[in-house]
């Protein structure tokens, strides 16, 4: 896992680094660990397959969704896409991450 988060993260965000600039590092390494952990814990949520998923599988198939946003009252209604094969995963994902809260 950990030579997989590597290869992930050089072919990422960490293939500006080594800047000669202290803070320009500090600049592309926060919100890349930001995005690393938050992509992970996505993974983990959805399914036992995106949890072994590289940061490019997640977001292909969990982050860049082509959908439409329909609004009524307070309601938001998001429309996924026709026979697109992530659908129910995502739609898991989205009501785990949005579900009633659990017992205190």
């Amino acid at each position: 896992m950990i030579e997989q988060v590597i290869a992930d993260s050089e072919a990422a965000a960490l293939a500006h680094l080594p800047c000669g600039h202290f803070h320009a590092n500090a600049a592309w390494l926060t919100p890349w660990a930001m995005t690393c952990n938050l992509l992970r814990a996505t993974g983990v949520l959805t399914s036992a397959f995106h949890a072994k998923a590289t940061t490019a599988t997640l977001r292909t198939h969990l982050v860049q969704v082509s959908a439409r946003i329909a609004r009524s009252a307070p309601r938001i209604t998001l429309h996924l896409p026709y026979n697109w094969p992530w659908q129910h995963t995502w739609t898991y994902l989205f009501g785990t991450v949005h579900g009633p809260p659990g017992p205190a």
